[in-house]
């Protein structure tokens, strides 16, 4: 098991108990225990836990949005093919929209290499991951940098979407459900997809299978805004057969 792995399974073991031992995560993973402690260290310095005797405990609650760098780690493989099978539903001389989000990071990477690309990014990491790819004329939002998020919001990044049109938005959400709609955490974050969504042509909806059939705090709007939805395969065939009912085409990755 990778260092990156570890850190992984550290981070959802915490967000599933709360608490967790060093001779757990040594068991588990199958590295000494001062090992499990230096990763332990390394991700308190992160922000992703405390370190108490034996072991650690979660510094994120479940009520709110868990924080982009817990997120980063989450269904981290999951997200990889998601972002690729997005990657590919995307053609050349398009202009597209990436949102802001761990699963639309992993879109970004997917179109390291690509040309004849015009890419608006709608957060830093994404812009970063874009900026030196010869191929893709990349456009930064701009507005306002959402602490911790490191996402575009504000009137200045819902602006850009007044005096430009794009073919595809890949729209990242916190829930996805046939009867809520999609929806995510943060009212500036879903101000700026609104923005976003009126002015593409076509809306690709990237979401790995926990976030199906779930509904986050500000509701972005019916699943119907959404032409494609692209999860991974551990996907619930209910959710599936029910979101395909509401219109969607759904890719399985």
């Amino acid at each position: 098991m990778s260092a990156q792995e570890r850190h992984q399974a550290i981070v959802e073991t915490l967000l599933t108990s709360g608490r967790v031992t060093v001779a757990e995560l040594s068991a588990r993973t199958g590295v000494s225990e001062m090992t499990i402690r230096r990763d332990l260290e390394l991700l308190e310095r992160e922000g992703l836990l405390q370190r108490v005797h034996g072991g650690a405990v979660s510094t994120v609650s479940g009520s709110y949005e868990p924080p982009f760098a817990v997120r980063v780690r989450q269904h981290a493989d999951a997200k990889a093919r998601i972002g690729a099978a997005a990657a590919e539903l995307i053609g050349g001389n398009e202009t597209v929209v990436v949102d802001a989000g761990t699963t639309a990071l992993a879109t970004a990477r997917a179109l390291r290499g690509r040309r004849q690309l015009t890419v608006c990014a709608l957060s830093v990491p994404a812009s970063t991951e874009l900026a030196d790819e010869p191929g893709i004329r990349l456009i930064a939002a701009g507005g306002d940098v959402r602490a911790g998020e490191h996402c575009f919001v504000g009137p200045l990044a819902e602006r850009i979407f007044e005096e430009l049109r794009f073919d595809t938005f890949v729209l990242s959400v916190g829930g996805a459900d046939p009867e809520t709609g999609l929806t995510d955490f943060n009212l500036d974050d879903v101000r700026v997809k609104r923005a976003a969504i009126g002015a593409s042509r076509r809306r690709v909806v990237v979401a790995d299978s926990t976030k199906l059939g779930r509904a986050t705090f500000a509701r972005i709007g019916p699943v119907q805004l959404a032409d494609v939805l692209v999860t991974d395969e551990r996907a619930d065939p209910e959710q599936v057969a029910a979101l395909r009912d509401a219109g969607l085409t759904v890719v399985l990755a």
